[in-house]
């Protein structure tokens, strides 16, 4: 057995919203929807090999009613990393292109890991980390 793939599966408050954000701010493209067609209770958004899934509240419900209950956001995270010849190409160009439109929550960092980083929030409140190593 070998596992293949982790894809944050985020339940939000506002579908079409969310779907907005992570399109038009974020530069990711729907794979798929469901159904087909709005309204939708499901949409899945790719950027690169990056998957993220978002599920309506209420579709959520249907098959697990408890964690449906729980709060939306909150403390889950995603972090995302890039690949590009450097910095200024990578997460700098993120930051400039991400941050005038959304919440950032961290300012680029460079943090002693090695790593050159910053953070936005979502709608619903889900902390997005982009970071490239610089060292």
């Amino acid at each position: 057995m070998t596992l293949s793939d982790v894809v944050p599966n985020l339940i939000v408050t506002d579908i079409d919203r969310s779907t907005a954000f992570y399109r038009d701010v974020l530069g990711f493209t729907i794979v798929t929807t469901v159904p087909d067609r709005a309204p939708f209770v499901f949409v899945w958004l790719q950027r690169d090999s990056v998957s993220v899934f978002l599920n309506g509240r209420a579709a959520v419900a249907e098959d697990m009613p408890d964690l449906a209950k729980r709060p939306v956001g909150g403390t889950a995270t995603l972090f995302v990393t890039i690949d590009a010849p450097t910095a200024a190409a990578g997460v700098d160009a993120m930051m400039e292109a991400v941050g005038p439109r959304a919440k950032v929550v961290m300012q680029m960092k460079d943090q002693f890991y090695g790593m050159r980083e910053f953070a936005v929030e979502d709608p619903d409140g889900y902390v997005i980390t982009f970071a490239q190593r610089t060292a």
